[in-house]
């Protein structure tokens, strides 16, 4: 069945089943149908968010194991709820000692039982790995460790196991080699005399493995990983027996009636993801008629976490029912900031950074230096695929391995998406675009001489060239799964850092190119949404973000007033000290700006000092992710100092604290009309409303682990009971107005289900001077009528100084509501009548800055 409303929860070991079980009656009053929990497999030790998954077939003890989920699920059911389940199909966690499946593979090399789970090239080009697992888990070169002593032997915890130990990691010896040890004795592989170094030396170079040190991953691993993190190993998903060992959990759980859904972790990272998802649903298919009765009906709900580029499409071959949301969070977040305020940012940020570029150069030279450095493994293994593929057929045996890796590297340096799908067929229109724009921009770089290479890369991505089907299958497939990571580190992970023209549109799934869209492009969107993919789920927050949704919503207030803000920051960054970038001191007075919290007592140190050690955490990590002037791989310890020291003496300037607070003062209150449009926007489009944990309060979390942190469920619980029309926007800057406006939604929601699921979307129109400041619709059915109109443009004047516009700013603005004659509607939000026609801005927002209109019963 397909959920009216989902709400994230994030279990760990600090937030386990029985917390979400004891949440069940809150979730029911907020309108939730649907519990959309995060990964509750076997993770390793610690974990804050489940995705780095060590025993996939188990749920995770530290949560409250099957019992405690089974409990958890009952509590829910007793409420009217479900589960909807994030699963991690794409990887597992490896390194450490807690993987049995991987240790195996350590032990025994090609002969395991789980050698084909994991995606492991055996026959790389490096003849010392041949046969061998690359293990760069080390923390110096391999020889520096050894001689120091990190490398050793160390016994079992019954005495039958002798493993290597680096840290935390454990590499199994295999079992033709223990005799020997056990009767040599522990002492003889001492690495502290020559002796004992040698023969350890030697033993391990007997083992289906060598150690390296971390930093050669990016150029000799012979595994995939996700992304570049090498403790994340990826798995082949599209072999049928590892298809089968991946999902027997979540299987075995919804065909016990214990959830009612799946959401596919990183759809991309999967060989073909169209045919993972038609066998998925078809396993899911099988075991409707083994639920237990009162179940919730099939078809289960399934969707997946895929980022669509500007223009992409989902593709309609794809057996699920939507995305994740993530264009949703890009297109109402354009909706909310100015198109007139991207010309002049623009030329403040050229003015701040020195940088001329615009966004599209900055992902383009991250996607080069991605490729050169942190991919080069990868692009290499893709350039041998590709080269096997070539030396079958006389035509083109002739190109070299080099030619196809420079190709490779220029064709996806150029690319806009994540990536192409599907093994050699005829490309989609949407597909054929993407490639078409990278061609262009690689033929325009690569030297005439591999121009060659790039064509027939191009014939054989597009269904045509020579070639034996199984050597295209997989070529292409480490083609398409090179491609998606590259998209997210370089853009997500380095571009987002680097191009800081306005942050708030730095977000997972948007592309900083584009400053603002108006009402026709959003409407436009909803339309082909309630056509194409009615399931697909709107967020606005989410466990990856970078910044809260209401951060977001406070920034976009000044793309309307590039001019006050270009005149408050100057002065601050003319007293940063000169060793730091600008453009890092630029973004950090931004995050300032947005994040301020507005209950935050300016004269309370231990306030202020929590608040800027969740900067510091924010700003450490986007200095490591720019990659510019620190990184992860090589931190710059002085560097990040001076930035972190900066931010200690701005939050401990009582003037700039004046300053800043006197601009969040200024732009907070249009921030929260925003933030509040957002959330009804978010709660009556096509699709499913899904709330991220805690966000139905004002949302001024920082990337994680910021926006992870723990939440104050009871403050949310004695506010959803207190708060009502008459009192929310008094309190406005509590939260509780925006809860009340999620609440009362997703009860209409609730109550009203066949006009949100089934209803025609209709834009409606608006008249008048500031016309250009509100947005609504309609949702249609034979029967009943529910219409939606939110304040998406900061009014120059307030009412009473509350985030509503003051009735004398609307002039003669109209919400054509409907034709029909004599229709009464009521506002859900304000609990205030209104009459079909054109109504006034001015009276229908008269209380709040949102409303959402019913249609009354007649007679």
């Amino acid at each position: 069945m397909t959920p009216t409303a989902t709400y994230r929860l994030q279990f760990h070991a600090g937030f386990t089943f029985a917390d979400g079980a004891g949440l069940a009656g809150y979730l029911r009053d907020l309108g939730i149908s649907h519990v959309y929990a995060s990964p509750v497999a076997v993770a390793r030790a610690g974990s804050t968010h489940g995705y780095d998954v060590v025993d996939p077939t188990a749920i995770n003890p530290a949560l409250g194991g099957e019992a405690g989920f089974r409990q958890m699920a009952a509590a829910l059911k007793a409420e009217g709820l479900g589960i909807i389940l994030d699963i991690v199909p794409n990887h597992l966690a490896v390194g450490g000692s807690d993987n049995a499946w991987w240790l195996d593979v350590l032990e025994k090399g090609e002969a395991s039982a789980f050698a084909g789970l994991f995606d492991i090239d055996w026959r790389p080009r490096d003849p010392a790995l041949q046969g061998k697992v690359l293990a760069p888990f080390l923390g110096a070169p391999y020889g520096e460790a050894l001689a120091g002593g990190d490398i050793r032997l160390e016994s079992g915890p019954d005495g039958s196991l002798w493993v290597m130990a680096y840290g935390h990691h454990r590499f199994p010896i295999r079992a033709a080699d223990r005799a020997e040890v056990f009767k040599l004795g522990l002492e003889a592989y001492d690495p502290a005399r020559e002796p004992g170094r040698a023969r350890l030396h030697e033993l391990l170079e007997r083992q289906p493995y060598r150690l390296a040190w971390w930093q050669t991953a990016g150029d000799e691993i012979n595994w995939r990983r996700f992304f570049d993190i090498t403790e994340l190993a990826g798995v082949r998903v599209e072999d049928p027996e590892v298809f089968d060992r991946i999902h027997a959990l979540p299987l075995r759980l919804y065909a016990q009636g214990l959830i009612d859904g799946l959401r596919i972790d990183h759809i991309d990272g999967l060989a073909d993801p169209a045919r993972y998802l038609t066998r998925l649903r078809g396993e899911l298919a099988k075991l409707e008629a083994a639920r237990p009765a009162g179940s919730a009906p099939g078809p289960a709900y399934l969707v997946v976490e895929k980022i669509l580029a500007e223009g992409e499409a989902l593709s309609r071959d794809w057996a699920c029912d939507g995305t994740t949301g993530y264009e949703f969070m890009d297109g109402v977040s354009a909706l909310l900031h100015e198109p007139d305020g991207a010309a002049p940012l623009a030329a403040l940020w050229r003015e701040i950074s020195g940088r001329e570029g615009d966004y599209e150069d900055e992902e383009h030279a991250a996607r080069l230096e991605i490729l050169t450095h942190g991919f080069a493994g990868q692009v290499e293994a893709v350039a041998g695929a590709f080269h096997d593929l070539a030396r079958g057929d006389l035509k083109t045996r002739d190109l070299t391995r080099g030619a196809l890796r420079r190709a490779i590297t220029q064709l996806l340096t150029g690319f806009s998406a994540y990536r192409l799908y599907g093994e050699g067929e005829a490309l989609s229109a949407g597909e054929a675009d993407i490639l078409a724009q990278a061609m262009a921009k690689a033929q325009a770089a690569i030297a005439p001489a591999d121009r060659p290479g790039l064509d027939q890369i191009e014939a054989w991505l597009t269904g045509g060239g020579p070639g034996a089907p199984d050597a295209r299958r997989r070529a292409l497939q480490r083609f398409h799964q090179l491609s998606a990571p590259v998209a997210a580190k370089s853009a997500e992970d380095t571009a987002f850092y680097r191009y800081l023209r306005l942050i708030s549109r730095n977000e997972v799934g948007s592309y900083p190119g584009r400053l603002a869209s108006d009402a026709g492009e959003f409407h436009t969107a909803n339309l082909a949404r309630a056509k194409d993919w009615p399931g697909s789920m709107l967020t606005t927050a989410t466990h990856d973000h970078k910044r809260g949704e209401d951060v977001r919503a406070r920034l976009a207030v000044l793309s309307e007033r590039p001019e006050v803000w270009a005149t408050r920051v100057r002065p601050w960054l003319a007293g940063a000290p000169p060793q730091i970038d600008p453009a890092d001191a630029y973004q950090m007075h931004q995050t300032l700006a947005g994040a301020l919290p507005l209950d935050l007592d300016m004269d309370d140190a231990a306030e202020l000092k929590v608040f800027g050690e969740r900067v510091a955490g924010w700003f450490t990590k986007a200095l490591r992710e720019g990659k510019l002037r620190s990184s992860w791989a090589v931190p710059n310890a002085d560097y990040e100092r001076a930035c972190l020291a900066y931010l200690d003496r701005c939050l401990g300037d009582r003037a700039y604290l004046s300053a800043l607070s006197g601009l969040v003062e200024e732009i907070a209150p249009a921030g929260a009309i925003k933030g509040l449009a957002q959330a009804l926007l978010r709660c009556t489009s096509p699709g499913v409303p899904d709330t991220y944990q805690g966000t139905e309060l004002w949302d001024f979390s920082l990337v994680d682990p910021d926006n992870r942190r723990p939440v104050d469920f009871a403050l949310r619980q004695q506010m959803l009971s207190q708060t009502s029309p008459e009192n929310a926007l008094a309190d406005w800057r509590s939260g509780a107005v925006k809860q009340m406006v999620i609440a009362r939604t997703l009860g209409l929601r609730r109550a009203r289900p066949d006009v949100f699921a089934q209803g025609s979307y209709e834009p409606l129109q608006v008249e008048g001077r500031q016309k250009d400041a509100v947005i609504a619709f309609a949702r249609r059915t034979a029967t009943d009528t529910v219409i939606a109109a939110a304040v998406i443009s900061s009014p120059t004047a307030l009412a009473r100084g509350l985030p509503l516009p003051d009735p004398e700013w609307w002039h003669d603005t109209v919400v054509k509501l409907t034709a029909d004659q004599g229709v009464s509607f009521r506002d859900h939000l304000s609990d205030q009548a209104h009459t079909a026609g054109a109504v006034p801005a001015a009276r229908l927002f008269a209380h709040l800055p949102v409303a959402l209109l019913a249609l009354e019963p007649q007679g």
